[in-house]
């Protein structure tokens, strides 16, 4: 616990949570395993196997190693041109100690004891990549005849009918209803018979919020061991409102800016949430791994235990509220013998003082980042970030060591990460003009789940003043418009 006094006056009292241990423990074997790899994914030797559904339309980095951002953020892109690509490593699944196989074909589908669904992209071209691939049917088939599912984001909005995302895109149709987006204009979600008054809202809804359980859905299995005042991470601009017509689906709701909405749904054995369960920490790989044991039986992990709060509300739903969070930011750089440690200074100075000799001293060293960044996860923080202060002084897409901290850091972090550092354009030594949006994607293709640019949003805001016109040629921009789930992708630093 740590209590300080601001120089107002304001007395401060910050109490870090110790997080839930993520170690692997022995556990009893399912009886469905796998023996062999399995040519679509791997599967490891002996372990209950997982079917994941990439339809090549994203990232399932996150479910599998956890996940980039992912929208759906109403900015589509054409299949298969998303920045953001699957990796083969340990993930969410794996850390509960279960294998995956690939789905590649309808017959993965028809063959699957437990289907998850990690949707990314937009509603239209998920829909588009799924038709093309002829997995529609097998789909609907296996939902409706009420199979373990599993449904993340996106892959929970597709089991609706359709999506204001892409009007005209005819979704899955397991549940009855429509996908909306959120109303940011004053008043709008007030129409639709919400409670949001005059509030302009803030698109996309991102963060840690609650849930509210249904009040038939409490005793629900997925929510063994989660309790009322569990927070879950967001990141989506479209939402599905409770009807009668999908009451009896709802799980849980989730309100953000006075409009309460859909965050989970079950019936039976299909689950899919709008929160992502791998990005959410001992809650989210909770809610996962329940699923996965009730379909399964035990993987080869222990399940993770929820840290105890306040007791579930009588009588189900109530309001939730967006959660203040705990970020741990690392100043990460190489140090003279080219490794990289966690640094802190004034300004860029990090080293130590000179010695007697002249010699410059030493970059002071807190630590390796992989290491310090696995220790806060597990003392409580809800986002990691990795600033790299010395990438202004050289290419990131040459910046090797950088992109294996992320990679290495996501295999074992369940919360967001954040990286900032040279995201802007910049020539090589060899020539080569890379885009901000290139540098960007490979940050998250190695495991990023925003990019933070400090320097860069300055230069846009100076050029924005100047002339009162958007260029499209902002690093800002170019993230924003170049990547499906954009709207999540950008944050502006500030230091």
């Amino acid at each position: 616990d740590l209590e300080f006094t601001s120089s107002s006056g304001l007395a401060v009292h910050l109490h870090f949570r110790p997080h839930p241990a993520m170690a692997a423990q022995p556990a009893a074997k399912a009886q469905k395993t796998s023996s062999e790899d399995t040519p679509g994914g791997g599967a490891d030797p002996g372990l209950p196997v997982v079917h994941l559904l990439d339809y090549g339309a994203g990232n399932v980095r996150s479910v599998r190693y956890e996940y980039a951002t992912c929208g759906p953020c109403g900015r589509g892109r054409a299949p298969g041109t998303h920045t953001r690509s699957p990796r083969h490593s340990r993930n969410a699944i794996r850390a509960l100690g279960y294998a995956i196989h690939d789905v590649e074909s309808e017959s993965d589908i028809a063959a699957a004891a437990v289907l998850v669904f990690p949707g990314v992209g937009s509603f239209g071209s998920a829909v588009e990549v799924l038709e093309a691939r002829g997995w529609v049917e097998p789909l609907r088939a296996y939902c409706r005849a009420g199979r373990p599912f599993f449904g993340v984001c996106l892959g929970m909005q597709l089991l609706f009918e359709s999506s204001e995302e892409t009007p005209g895109a005819e979704g899955l149709g397991v549940i009855p209803g429509s996908v909306t987006h959120f109303r940011t204009a004053a008043g709008a979600e007030a129409a639709e018979a919400t409670h949001d008054g005059n509030l302009q809202l803030t698109v996309p809804h991102i963060g840690w919020n609650g849930v509210a359980f249904g009040s038939d859905k409490a005793g629900s299995y997925v929510l063994d061991g989660v309790d009322g005042s569990s927070k879950v991470y967001f990141v989506h601009s479209f939402r599905v409102l409770q009807t009668p017509a999908n009451a009896d689906w709802t799980l849980t709701t989730t309100s953000y800016g006075g409009s309460e909405y859909v965050s989970s749904v079950q019936k039976g054995n299909v689950v899919a949430a709008q929160f992502h369960p791998e990005k959410s920490g001992a809650t989210g790989l909770r809610v996962l791994g329940n699923f996965l044991s009730k379909h399964l039986g035990p993987g080869a992990a222990s399940l993770p235990a929820v840290p105890a709060g306040a007791p579930t509300p009588a009588g189900g739903a109530s309001v939730t509220l967006l959660a203040k969070r705990v970020i741990a930011a690392l100043d990460v750089r190489s140090n003279d013998a080219g490794d990289l440690v966690v640094t802190k200074g004034d300004q860029y100075d990090v080293r130590e003082a000179a010695d007697g000799d002249g010699d410059k001293g030493a970059v002071r060293n807190l630590g390796k980042p992989v290491t310090l960044a696995q220790r806060y996860f597990e003392e409580g923080a809800d986002e990691i970030v990795f600033l790299n202060i010395t990438s202004f002084r050289q290419g990131v897409l040459d910046d090797a060591p950088m992109l294996k901290v992320l990679e290495k850091a996501s295999e074992n972090i369940f919360v967001p990460l954040t990286v900032g550092g040279g995201i802007r354009d910049y020539t090589d030594a060899a020539g080569r003009t890379w885009s901000a949006l290139e540098v960007a994607a490979r940050y998250f293709r190695a495991g990023a789940d925003k990019v933070s640019i400090g320097s860069d949003a300055v230069y846009a805001a100076e050029k924005f003043r100047e002339s009162g016109q958007k260029t499209g040629e902002t690093s800002i921009e170019q993230i924003f418009h170049g990547e499906c789930d954009s709207e999540s992708a950008v944050k502006v630093a500030r230091r």
